[in-house]
């Protein structure tokens, strides 16, 4: 049985935010596994242009300046969008992060893109699985010396459920890793949309695109599917299935975390914030209204053990209206599957807990 440690963001004028995050962490045992000198990495998502329900920056500063306490390094960290947004290259991504509240002059740590300037710096993990023989992952994630993981628990339009799997697994991966888990060959071409201007050309790592004899783009050669011709083309020339079989995209994403947790070079920490928990995933340009109120913030050494008691939270606590939960729910009631009816029960925790990502049981100890 994992150990889950919870705060329910109660304070007072004696014990302010910053000193309750400071005893969750400690009770944790989090300053057990830092050594004076770490570089931690601190995966987080920035939010996308529009988007408010991402993690507010100061709320993180106690577990920054806990790191840096404990005489190690924090760095927040994240890695290109597949999707065309602000946060497909890290020189957008960096400018939206900092106008959502990154700055490291504020929040006392910088940030590093872990996937390099266009999700070129990966590793190729291997990982011997059913959907999966290796994961393709950030350079930075696997170079730091720890891995915490700041996760905005929320909806997912593809996987019903956001917290610490999804932030390991599709946030930690390349372009090409994200690719990897939607589909298995590659972006679709649409050459009717194609005026045969060259750039998504120039981009493909593999050299597999080129013009037809009517200038219109074709496949030539064997596609690996870095995902960088989707981003470079404005025309919609090619084109992603999103709505690949949603069980297989999950256990993907979950045979992602095994890879990238198992070779991590000691054991990560998740951070669940229950806090502003709206339907959709940060990746989009908007928040809706959360479905249920704020509940608390969540640390575990088990990313499945604290996404199955961020569940069980939430199903336990009263739904909120107006939101887009469907009428007449109840506490007790299974929100994020009402929202995504046709994802898997338990958005993949059985599987997880399966291929010994973690347990489904869990002690949760109360600060």
């Amino acid at each position: 049985m994992s150990k889950v440690y919870f705060w329910n963001l109660r304070t007072s004028s004696k014990s302010p935010h910053s000193a309750r995050m400071q005893k969750l962490l400690t009770q944790s045992g989090l300053s057990a596994i830092i050594d004076p000198g770490n570089l931690v990495a601190l995966k987080v998502h920035f939010g996308e242009s529009g988007n408010t329900g991402y993690l507010n920056a100061l709320n993180l500063r106690p577990i920054v300046d806990f790191i840096r306490q404990a005489g190690a390094k924090p760095f927040f960290t994240d890695t290109s969008t597949l999707y065309v947004g602000d946060r497909g290259e890290s020189v957008s991504h960096g400018l939206l992060a900092a106008r959502h509240g990154y700055d490291p002059n504020l929040i006392g740590a910088p940030v590093l893109f872990a996937d390099g300037l266009r999700s070129e710096y990966e590793v190729a993990v291997p990982y011997k699985g059913n959907y999966i023989s290796e994961a393709y992952v950030g350079g930075m994630i696997m170079e730091a010396d720890m891995l915490i993981t700041l996760n905005h628990v929320k909806g997912h339009g593809l996987a019903g459920y956001g917290g610490a799997i999804k932030n390991v697994g599709m946030g930690c991966a390349s372009k090409k890793g994200k690719m990897h888990m939607h589909v298995t060959t590659g972006p679709s071409l649409v050459p009717d949309n194609c005026i045969g201007c060259g750039v998504c050309i120039t981009e493909c790592a593999a050299g597999a695109l080129d013009l037809d004899e009517d200038g219109r783009i074709a496949m030539v050669g064997k596609c690996t599917g870095c995902g960088r011709c989707f981003l470079s083309c404005r025309y919609n020339a090619i084109a992603i299935d999103w709505e690949q079989d949603v069980s297989e995209f999950t256990n993907r994403l979950i045979e992602y975390n095994k890879a990238i947790l198992d070779k991590l070079r000691r054991p990560a920490m998740h951070i669940n914030f229950l806090m502003n928990i709206t339907p959709d995933c940060d990746c989009h340009g908007y928040s809706d209204a959360p479905i249920c109120p704020d509940l608390g913030v969540m640390i575990s050494s088990d990313p499945v053990a604290v996404d199955q008691a961020s569940l069980d939270m939430i199903n336990a606590a009263p739904p909120l209206y107006p939101s887009r939960l469907p009428e007449g729910l109840s506490q007790g009631d299974d929100k994020f599957k009402a929202l995504a009816p046709e994802t898997p029960d338990g958005f993949g925790l059985k599987y997880a807990e399966k291929i010994g990502l973690g347990s489904r049981n869990y002690k949760l100890i109360t600060i």
